[in-house]
């Protein structure tokens, strides 16, 4: 029986097959290593990749055992042997396939993750080798550091100025409150407090006589500017009435007199109103802050002072030893302060006595010789008043000299 009998479709009826195929065994084995270095690069093209930028150590393993064994034993995914015997053997001509031994496991597409950290690990690398660029950046650097140290110097003091200033409100505060429940002691100058209490009843009543001369003044404004109508009234009725024209025009001729003469008082009240305004809200007003100051440095004295005592009464050890020197130097501070400031309004009180005694004799003085020449109608003497005390009267309606008087 033929060989075609025994494996027919799998024995080659002719030479020139066989030769053919023995061809494309040899095109295929030409072709294996090409294919190997291919598969290679696709391998190593689809290597995954974690999220910090390193392979994965399970499929790295794999992988590598994936390519030693194709270096070794072929790339392809079958190995292929051929049976090559005499053109009598029955199995002459059949092709074995024997299975692939490596992994099944195929990698798919790479996949790539951004990595933060792998990025900052490149930054410091390249931050390393570039030795100008870093130093440059150091040398910038610099006043940057200075700027920060001043900025937190400046922050810490003003931490400080708060913290003094919170401790000396709360004690300020004690005190102030000990003071009115009646608990607390309180250094009392008794003759400096009277001066300053008769100080502050005579503003109040320079004030009262401020309010009722401003009163008086615009009040006699308005007379004032009556009289001057009323005489321009009898100057025009004279005019038209000629049956009455001496007795209109007597009155006219008064109420002028009287207008001029209430504008001359009323010149001197107005001085008068501005010397005492001055006295009241200058003067005694700048003294009254300085009081305003000494009593607070008061206020500022005793309560070092209690506090000191109370740590004196205490016991003394390294602990309170301390802070007994602190207070001590804060009450010698506070002390020279106010001994300081209680001089300076002794002087204050004394020098305003003698300025308001003439300032206000020479008012006084004005306005009772300017009232009663008025009312007396002694135009003369209230004229000479005017000149003793250097008052100058403007023209009504004249606040300043015209463009033709400039030129």
């Amino acid at each position: 029986m033929s060989a075609a009998g025994e494996a027919p479709g799998l024995t080659v009826h002719s030479h020139p097959a066989t030769a053919e195929m023995h061809a494309r065994d040899s095109e295929s084995d030409s072709e294996e290593p090409g294919m190997a270095e291919a598969q290679a690069r696709d391998s190593a093209a689809e290597i995954p990749v974690t999220s910090n930028g390193e392979v994965s150590d399970s499929q790295e393993e794999r992988f590598k055992w994936d390519m030693k064994h194709m270096m070794s034993g072929g790339p392809t995914l079958k190995e292929t042997r051929i049976v090559s015997s005499s053109y009598g053997n029955p199995s002459e001509g059949i092709i074995e396939a024997e299975t692939y031994r490596g992994s099944s496991f195929f990698p798919k597409s790479p996949v790539l993750f951004p990595s933060n950290a792998a990025a900052s690990r490149l930054a410091e690398h390249a931050q390393d080798v570039s030795g100008p660029a870093g130093g440059l950046k150091n040398a910038q650097s610099g006043p940057v550091v200075i700027t920060d140290e001043i900025s937190k110097n400046i922050a810490l003091e003003k931490l400080e100025q708060m913290k003094k200033w919170s401790i000396s409100t709360y004690k300020c505060t004690r005190q102030v409150l000990s003071e009115k429940l009646g608990r607390g002691s309180k250094t009392v100058d008794l003759e400096l407090e009277s001066q300053i209490e008769i100080l502050r009843e005579t503003k109040r009543k320079y004030e009262n006589l401020l309010r009722l001369a401003r009163q008086m003044a615009s009040q006699f404004y308005q007379v004032v500017q009556t009289q001057r109508q009323l005489g321009d009234v009898f100057g025009e009725l004279s005019v038209k009435s000629p049956e009455l024209h001496e007795e209109f025009g007597y009155n006219a001729e008064t109420q002028k007199l009287l207008c001029k003469n209430g504008e001359t008082l009323l010149g001197a009240i107005n001085f008068f109103i501005a010397s005492v305004n001055t006295l009241v809200n200058k003067t005694i007003e700048d003294t009254l802050i300085a009081v305003k100051q000494y009593e607070n440095a008061r206020i500022e004295y005793d309560a070092y002072r209690t506090d000191l005592e109370e740590l004196n009464l205490g016991p003394r050890d390294a602990v309170t030893i301390p802070k007994i020197e602190q207070s001590q130097q804060q009450f010698q501070i506070h002390k020279e302060r106010f001994d300081k400031l209680r001089t300076s309004v002794s002087i204050k009180l004394k020098f305003l006595d003698e300025n308001k005694i003439k300032v206000m004799h020479n008012q006084l003085l004005l306005f009772h010789n300017a009232v009663s020449a008025y009312f007396a109608g002694n135009q003369h003497q209230l004229e000479q008043v005017l000149k003793q005390f250097h008052i100058k009267l403007k023209a009504p309606g004249s606040d300043g000299p015209s463009w033709l008087e400039e030129q």
